[in-house]
């Protein structure tokens, strides 16, 4: 057993003082308010819960900053998209896990403690355990989530040549998560992944969510672009949202990423289901998705967590700040984001999304309570950000004030992965990161 002391923690009541946290393993076994530090470790400033990342493209970071060019007359998602296929298809399994590396220390240096790697590159068949791999070196825990992509477009149009590589069906997406399950541990989890209703017909998709373990996170993109709702409308005769209500048994295993063109009937339904909305701000905002009715959604006590996509940003609270910022601009009025626990908008969306995250990834993860995993972000008490911060002000300085070198250490099950804000696999890996992005742009 050891015990951690923290002048300041995020609890799920709120911040309080004087934490001690008792961790047997990696779990929390016990969390003590107003005590006294005793003979435990001395945390080098306030902790908060650790944050999961539920949407990942891993291979996507090696491409931020490099498609925000006019590529087109019109230039949206599907330009984009292009883009994409172009980059992937030079893609080789050594190179995947080196990006993937380099991204997992930066997300764990950012404060993301597991991650939800959303995996659609299957061919070689080897790509999906490189993931597997990277988190393993770097010490994130992942859910890995082998994605059902068959069709190119609604009425089972067949693939393009540049999507080749995504080609799978229900049996080998579920051999997938039987191999994955050999490898199965307290970091590594698995869940399925039909693509979207644009890449899976209606039969194979309700054939892969009766197959998957009645236990096991289930991840769908939908809705995110109008013209995919326009298509599915005329496809299917339902929004893609909508028509996954009616048709598929939505429920807390259910994550819906993006989420972002809902009706209101949607957006109630999206909410009662207990499902969570997988929201992607930075990436959204790239590609000029839309902006997801967060304030309605929350209002119905709709469940929500947070993603890096394609991974414009690495950072969770860069991602909770133009979460509310964009809500900010839609409603002209601040402060929009708060909760009966506080009416701090840092503190309320650090907690939810940390909670919606957990959810999304089947992990009993993101609080600091009893029963939990011990995942701790450390946030640098000396830092001129913290200065006399106490409670909600630490959490608000976090997300608004835009350091991004607040967060000091971080632990994952037990385990200190940063300290001093220094990954020990960082210089190794960012080599091998130059490496694989040189080949890739050669």
């Amino acid at each position: 057993m050891k015990k951690y002391f923290a002048r300041d923690a995020l609890l799920p009541s709120g911040w309080a003082r004087d934490v001690l946290v008792s961790v047997d393993g990696g779990d929390i076994a016990a969390v003590e308010a107003n005590s006294a530090p005793d003979s435990a470790e001395r945390l080098h400033g306030p902790v908060l819960p650790g944050m999961a990342n539920l949407h990942s493209h891993a291979f996507q970071r090696a491409m931020a900053g490099l498609t925000d060019v006019r590529a087109a007359a019109h230039d949206d998602f599907w330009s984009w998209r292009e883009l994409m296929y172009q980059f992937m298809e030079r893609l080789t399994p050594e190179q995947a896990q080196a990006i993937a590396a380099q991204l997992y220390i930066e997300m764990l240096k950012h404060g993301y403690t597991a991650v939800a790697e959303f995996h659609y590159v299957h061919h070689p068949a080897e790509m999906l355990a490189r993931h597997l791999d990277a988190a393993r070196d770097t010490g994130i825990a992942i859910t890995l989530l082998p994605a059902l992509y068959r069709w190119s477009n609604f009425s089972s149009q067949p693939l393009k040549a540049r999507q080749a590589r995504f080609a799978s069906d229900c049996k080998s997406v579920l051999d997938l998560v039987a191999g994955l399950r050999k490898s199965m541990s307290a970091d590594v989890r698995t869940g399925v992944a039909p693509h979207s209703l644009r890449a899976v017909d209606p039969q194979s998709l309700k054939e892969l969510v009766a197959a998957a373990d009645e236990r096991s996170p289930i991840h769908i993109h939908a809705a995110e672009q109008t013209r995919e709702v326009e298509e599915c409308t005329l496809a299917l005769g339902k929004r893609p949202v909508e028509w996954l209500l009616e048709n598929c048994p939505v429920d807390g295993r259910w994550c819906l990423v993006h989420a972002t063109h809902m009706l209101a009937n949607e957006v109630t339904g999206l909410a009662a289901s207990g499902a969570v909305a997988g929201l992607c701000p930075s990436t959204e905002a790239n590609l000029g998705d839309g902006i997801f009715p967060l304030l309605n959604y929350r209002g119905a006590s709709g469940r929500y967590g947070i993603g890096g996509d394609s991974h414009v940003s690495r950072d969770p609270a860069e991602e909770l700040r133009l979460l509310e910022y964009v809500q900010r601009l839609v409603g002209r009025r601040r402060n929009i984001n708060i909760s009966s626990t506080s009416p701090a908008v840092g503190t309320t969306l650090w907690l939810e999304a940390a909670a919606g995250g957990a959810q999304a990834l089947g992990r009993e993860m993101g609080a600091i309570a009893e029963g939990k995993r011990a995942d701790f972000v450390v946030l640098d008490g000396e830092h001129p950000d913290m200065t006399s911060k106490q409670g909600d002000a630490i959490a608000n300085a976090l997300v608004f004030s835009g350091s991004a070198d607040l967060v000091r250490d971080v632990m994952v099950a037990g385990r200190w992965v940063v300290r001093e804000r220094h990954h020990a696999l960082e210089e190794k890996a960012a080599a091998r990161y130059a490496k694989a992005v040189q080949q890739l742009l050669a």
